[in-house]
């Protein structure tokens, strides 16, 4: 599930969301009273929802989203009146006054997106720079010279190592080499 922070000025406002929100299953790892408290919550966390009011004592909302990582989603509970027109990136309303079905499917809402953005962020192909794709390309001429393999089955070899061993390819590759002193 997603790191869900509770950032309301009133701390009693908070604490209410906080309990509606865990007895629904949603795991809270803080509450905060404070912009700068949300901002020192987030340390250690890789994404999440903030629901947060619309208004701290040290800034507005619109401070807190400039600050937050764009891995963190914002649910903004406010009234219409104090929202305006626009919403910036990553933020969502919610109208006061607050409904608990509304806020438990749109934290639902906003999980799945999450969690999708999480699994194609797993799914990209790892950046490599030059000196680890050297290695990569130094184990598999190795293996092709000590082991007459393809450049194809060479790299299926490095490939398959890794998953089996549960470190990167060119962790592998590295290993590789110097087990093969090259």
């Amino acid at each position: 599930m997603t790191n869900i922070i509770v950032a309301f000025s009133k701390p009693e406002d908070a604490r209410s969301i906080k309990n509606i929100i865990v007895k629904n299953g949603f795991p809270v790892v803080a509450v905060c009273s404070s912009g700068a408290q949300t901002i020192s919550s987030l340390d250690g966390l890789h994404g999440g929802i903030i629901v947060s009011g619309y208004r701290f004592n040290d800034m507005l909302f619109t401070e807190l989203r400039e600050l937050v990582p764009r891995d963190f989603a914002v649910l903004l509970v406010a009234s219409a009146r104090r929202v305006g027109e626009a919403l910036p990136d990553g933020v969502t309303w919610l109208p006061m006054p607050l409904m608990v079905h509304d806020l438990l499917d749109m934290l639902l809402k906003l999980d799945e997106e999450q969690s999708r953005r999480r699994r194609a962020a797993r799914q990209k192909p790892a950046v490599r720079n030059e000196g680890d794709r050297q290695a990569i390309t130094r184990a598999k001429e190795l293996l092709m010279q000590r082991n007459s393999m393809t450049e194809n089955e060479a790299h299926r070899y490095i490939q398959k190592c890794s998953m089996d061993s549960g470190s990167s390819m060119v962790e592998t590759a590295q290993k590789l080499i110097s087990l093969m002193g090259g």
